[in-house]
């Protein structure tokens, strides 16, 4: 049961339909985030309608009715601020059903009133799906039990961006753009604030006026498309800067991440790294781990990318620097190990193992 049905979410929930003999239901809105064709999947139930009460807290119609269904197993998205998941798992304390949670779990800037709701929530479930090592180590610190914690990691449509990668080749799609042999940094999704872009741009004029010359591509659409654009004007940036827009083509994304040097997302990077990684591509983002989301963790110092200091400008160029200076001749080399550390943990195979192991345990 999910808040509702991301389009990006794909993978690992036909993964789940194929190999677990389990039922879906899925959340009717989640904004303006692209959703799942529910005929791509077999065992998809019912649509809840995801009723809004005040602020984030929300209430699933017709979630709980499932407690009176023949269910012995639920897999509930871990929101603490779901009424309906708080009701079921109170209803399951007095039954045989075991009830799991997939959520992001700790992230390390609980307050006090947080971390005492949080600790009730994730202490009545029978077990928890973690997306990271980060949130289960600082759990552990909190005296949650560790065998009730499970790292399962994140993933997107891996096996059609798997076959895609197959395909893909070097290109001259960036010089034919741009005019210019200069590496190419790019960020894929939303153009949104919270992913701190314009900083960005603050760091290529920095960098131009330094004589460090870069292109910088967007992938994708969002509020602040109009904003980066003319500061990219403005600035006289615009000639190295490309706005593609969105794109739900993979083999178009794939293309353009896989020729691109290096994705630079100054917020928080979430699945973008992913979606870079997973077609070779390394990634910088900020090191304030408290208030990244879980996929930071795929990035490893001087291997699939590096870090700079949140929102510290000169400590992006930094880092920028630094990156092409010591990867200088390693593309290949990077390039492999971005690709291993996708087919290793962040694909729904994975996710799959750990997931019916758990259920399966007594």
């Amino acid at each position: 049961m999910y808040n509702f049905a991301q389009h990006y979410r794909i993978g690992v929930f036909r993964l789940l339909d194929r190999s677990l003999n389990l039922d879906f239901y899925f959340g009717d809105k989640m904004s303006n985030v692209k959703k799942i064709d529910y005929s791509e999947l077999i065992n998809f139930k019912k649509e809840l309608r995801n009723i809004k009460i005040f602020s984030n807290i929300y209430y699933q119609k017709g979630a709980i009715s499932t407690f009176f269904k023949p269910y012995n197993k639920y897999i509930f998205l871990g929101e603490y601020y779901c009424i309906s998941t708080w009701i079921i798992l109170f209803l399951c304390f007095f039954s045989k059903k075991r009830i799991y949670l997939w959520t992001h779990g700790w992230y390390g800037n609980e307050g006090i009133i947080k971390t005492v709701i949080k600790k009730i929530f994730f202490n009545s479930s029978n077990g928890i799906f973690l997306y990271g090592n980060y949130a289960k180590e600082l759990m552990i610190k909190e005296g949650f039990d560790l065998n009730k914690l499970h790292v399962i990691y994140n993933s997107l449509d891996y096996e059609k961006q798997f076959f895609v990668r197959k395909s893909l080749k070097i290109s001259s799609v960036f010089k034919n753009k741009f005019n210019n042999d200069f590496p190419t940094l790019i960020f894929i999704g939303r153009l949104t604030k919270v992913k701190k872009l314009d900083i960005l741009l603050d760091a290529q004029k920095k960098l131009k006026q330094k004589g460090e010359l870069y292109n910088v591509v967007f992938v994708g659409e969002g509020d602040e498309f109009d904003t980066l654009k003319t500061k990219a004007i403005r600035e006289d940036l615009i000639n190295n800067v490309w706005f593609y827009g969105a794109s739900y083509n993979e083999e178009q994304i794939g293309s353009l991440v896989y020729n691109a040097d290096l994705c630079v997302s100054p917020g928080n990077v979430g699945l973008t790294a992913m979606h870079t990684m997973v077609y070779g591509t390394p990634v910088l983002t900020h090191n304030s781990f408290s208030s990244q989301m879980p996929e930071f963790e795929a990035i490893e110092e001087s291997v699939t990318g590096c870090f700079f200091e949140k929102g510290n400008v000169n400590s992006l160029i930094k880092s920028i620097s630094n990156w092409f200076e010591k990867s200088n001749n390693k593309r290949e080399e990077i390039r492999q190990n971005c690709f291993d550390k996708i087919d290793t943990f962040y694909n729904p195979s994975f996710q799959l193992e750990v997931i019916n192991k758990v259920l399966n345990e007594k």
